[in-house]
Formats: structure tokens, sequence, C-alpha cells
């Protein structure tokens, strides 16, 4: 009864950024999902139709954020951008997550030479600047969404294989790992369930962060001209088309893709380092405890 009236334990930091990450992604989500609906159903204009609209029409009651170059609703491809963005960077980290925990796995349980010949080809490519890759890849493939997504992808398979590689080592020295072993476990079922049980917990955070780190090479791809085609909406490439415009006075088409690039990546940026604090902690207490 008394426990009532004392006050309440504030959240700690970390979970008041994963609340708000959470948040803004739900809402990046929920935008990506809805505005397709609502340029279907006729209460969007299309984001390529701008002919009938006036070119750099600043905010008003007709265009919220104003017209391009185009004439084209900045608002509306800010929205439908979202979805593209969230599209290019879930399937270009869901597949570098499927290559490079795998690899990171076997490589860190079987070693010898799999192992080192795994390690220079990752570290090959987790040496060069990300940006400066995607931007190589990019060139080769071509644009188209697709591509983009690949050239992504590409990027960031070392770093899940890093990770992972370094607890599937670690996790291999173990003594019920060892034990596993002299009972006649063969590595395929050592490999699903111990090593996957263990490393599978790091694989949030990297994720997330890799997400945040993700949304800007696309944007710095669509900047380039190497990511997505003109009509196909996207945060970078509408930059790029305003940066002409920009030292006229015309600031509302780089403004708005600007700002939703940037609470995008703040907001999984948030989620991320609220998960890691939350696991680090949840870890340090689940030690001490044993």
């Amino acid at each position: 009864m008394f426990a009532a009236l004392l006050p309440r334990r504030a959240p700690s930091l970390s979970v008041r950024l994963a609340r708000w990450g959470i948040v803004i992604v739900l809402v990046y989500g929920l935008t990506a999902l809805i505005t397709p609906w609502l340029v279907q159903a006729g209460w969007l204009p299309d984001p390529n139709a701008g002919l009938d609209n006036p070119i750099y029409a600043p905010p008003s009651a007709a265009h919220w954020c104003g017209t391009d170059r185009l004439g084209r609703d900045v608002c509306v491809r800010t929205l439908a951008a979202s979805g593209v963005a969230l599209q290019v960077v879930v399937l270009a980290l869901v597949v570098a997550l499927v290559v490079g925990v795998p690899l990171g796995m076997v490589s860190g349980y079987l070693g010898g030479w799999v192992d080192r010949l795994l390690v220079l080809l990752m570290d090959t490519l987790y040496t060069l600047p990300v940006l400066l890759l995607s931007v190589v890849l990019a060139f080769l493939l071509g644009r188209g969404l697709p591509n983009a997504a690949a050239a992504l992808c590409v990027v960031y398979i070392p770093q899940y294989f890093r990770v992972v590689r370094n607890q599937s080592a670690q996790v291999k020295a173990e003594l019920y790992v060892e034990a596993a072993r002299s009972l006649g476990a063969g590595p395929v079922w050592i490999l699903r369930r111990y090593l996957l049980r263990n490393v599978i917990t790091s694989v949030p955070v990297l994720l997330t962060l890799n997400a945040a780190d993700a949304v800007l090479v696309l944007g710095g791809l669509g900047f380039l001209g190497l990511g997505l085609p003109e009509t196909v909406p996207e945060w970078g490439g509408d930059l790029q088309q305003a940066l002409t415009a920009l030292p006229t006075g015309i600031w509302w088409t780089a403004l708005y893709p600007g700002l939703a690039m940037f609470v995008l990546v703040l907001g999984l940026s948030f989620l991320g380092e609220g998960l890691e604090s939350w696991l680090s902690g949840s870890g340090s207490v689940g030690r001490a405890e044993r």
C-alpha cells in the first residue's frame, strides 16, 4: 500500500531513447504503407505529376511543402520517398544478415584455412570506405532499386561477419561446446544449438545502427546520381535536384527531403543506442546474478 505512494522511478536514458526510436520508425513505416494507397485513392497527387502545377511554388495551402523544378509536389515526394528508402534498406540489410551471420559462424567455428580465407576477403571489403565502395558498386551495377540494395548489401556483410565470427570463436572454446563435441554432436547441430543462440543477441543493435547508416549512404548515392531513377521519389536525388535552386532562395525543395532523412536516421540511431545500452545493462545484471 505504501509502495504505491512512493514516486515511480523515471525510465532510464536507454529506455527513453528506444521509445523515441520506436515511435519514429513506426511513423515512417506507417507513412510508407499508406502513402501509395492515398495516391491511388486520389487523396494525394501522383509524386511524378507536375505538368499542371507551377514550378518552384512556395509552400501554400495547395502545396504544403511547395513544388519543385518540374511542378511536382514536394510533400508527396518526400512522403513517398520514405517507402522507397525503407524498401532498399530492409532488403539490403536482410540479405547482408542472411549472408554475413552464417559465414561468421562457420568461420569462427571451423577455423583453419576456411577462417583465414574468409577473414582476408571480409577485411579487404571492410577496409574500404562505405560510401566509396557503395559508389563503385552502384556505378558498376547501374541505377535501380535492386541494384542500390545490392550495393548496400555488399557493404554491410563484412560487419555482420566480423562481429559474429569473433563471438563464435569465443563460444567455440566454452566447456559445454567441448562436451557436446565429445559426445558426438556434429558441427551443424552445434552451430544451430549453441553458437546461433549466443551470437544472435548482438544482431539487433548492429541492424538498427546499420540501417541508420544505410539511409545516409542511399541518400549519398542519390545525391551523386547513382541511386534510383529520377522518376522514383528518393531523398538524395531530390536534394541533388534542389541544389541548383538553393542559392536563388528556393529553400523548400531541399529542406523537407533533408529533414525527413535526418529524422529517420535520428530515430534509428536512438533505437540502436537504446538497445545497446539496455542489452549491455541486462547482460551485466545477469552476470552479477550468476
